[in-house]
């Protein structure tokens, strides 16, 4: 299955906040991003697209009729979400860093949980035989699964970065499908 994974414009929020499932809208126009997007598409492309407006209206403007899918939203903060990075309970923070999969903002969920629904996603397309997809997405998403195309470690995968409006290409084989990289 050939997908090209799509991060969204920048949102409309300030510089050092934390933000995840929050529906932001988008800072600038989206016509010089979607014009150079679509060069690096093919055409015919089934879209996918998180429900979240920052990367709906970008589905949007590239498809006719991109389909939603919640699996496809970043990662839920609960009670961090729209606050600064910097007034973040220290110790919360430093638990996160002791176990970056597992643990779970207060009232939010944990990467493994994101890990989880996006695997499940996948595995969907997978049985239903989808050869080639876009996907409009987050960071956290696309982490996931360029982490899953490339058999990394979560410690390894965590640290992807993507820039916003990037396009990035991957493969997902039967292998990984079937094989040990997509069991939880």
């Amino acid at each position: 299955m050939q997908l090209y994974l799509i991060r969204h414009p920048p949102p409309q929020v300030n510089e050092g906040i934390c933000y995840g499932a929050t529906d932001l809208p988008l800072r600038d126009d989206l016509a010089a991003i979607v014009h150079t997007i679509q060069t690096q598409l093919p055409s015919g492309l089934p879209f996918f697209t998180s429900p979240l407006m920052r990367c709906r209206l970008l589905a949007e403007a590239l498809h006719p009729a991109p389909l939603l899918d919640p699996r496809l939203k970043e990662l839920n903060f609960g009670d961090w979400e729209m606050q600064a990075w910097e007034t973040l309970d220290r110790a919360a923070i430093s638990a996160w860093a002791e176990n970056p999969t597992g643990f779970t903002p207060p009232q939010g969920e944990s990467v493994s949980e994101l890990q989880t629904r996006v695997h499940d996603f996948l595995a969907e397309q997978y049985l239903q035989k989808t050869t080639h997809a876009a996907l409009v997405t987050h960071a956290g998403v696309m982490k996931a699964i360029v982490g899953l195309a490339h058999g990394l470690a979560p410690a390894e995968w965590m640290m992807l970065k993507f820039g916003f409006g990037s396009v990035t290409r991957v493969k997902i084989t039967a292998a990984m499908m079937n094989g040990h990289l997509f069991r939880r």
